[in-house]
């Protein structure tokens, strides 16, 4: 691992984003709460947040980080064709969490194709990047 030792424990943020691309008729299933495995985007929030506090357990040599925030949101566009998918990370560190947010996306990506597989064959995840990172002195500056 880097050592990030002497450098200052600042507030930062990191905000990842991806998409899951499915056809209308599992959109409308899991609006509709429809699939036998449950609540499917209420299951994908929590297992992009459980894999967020988890990231350095999962990628070699990623600091293990005590998150203090995260969060994970979807959106489905009007072309209602996929999920678009956004994750926040914040801490007080000195080192970033963007490895974080990307993992919280990445994972509640697998959940909804985990979940969706059975009526869907034809799912696409990608598309998966860091919009942003910032840090600062104080909470009011990363927001």
């Amino acid at each position: 691992m880097v050592d990030v030792t002497s450098k200052p424990l600042l507030f930062r943020e990191a905000v990842a984003t991806g998409v899951i691309s499915l056809q209308r008729t599992t959109i409308r299933a899991i609006e509709s709460h429809g699939l036998t495995k449950g609540n499917v985007l209420a299951v994908a929030r929590i297992a992009g947040i459980q894999a967020a506090k988890r990231t350095g357990e999962l990628i070699p040599l990623c600091h293990p980080l005590p998150i203090t925030h995260v969060e994970v949101e979807f959106e489905i566009p009007s072309s209602r064709d996929r999920i678009v998918i956004t994750s926040t990370a914040r801490i007080r560190a000195g080192t970033g969490v963007e490895m974080e947010a990307l993992t919280a996306v990445s994972v509640a990506a697998l959940t909804i194709y985990d979940m969706c597989k059975a009526i869907d064959k034809s799912m696409r995840i990608g598309s998966i990047r860091l919009l942003s990172k910032t840090k600062a002195s104080s909470p009011a500056g990363i927001h």
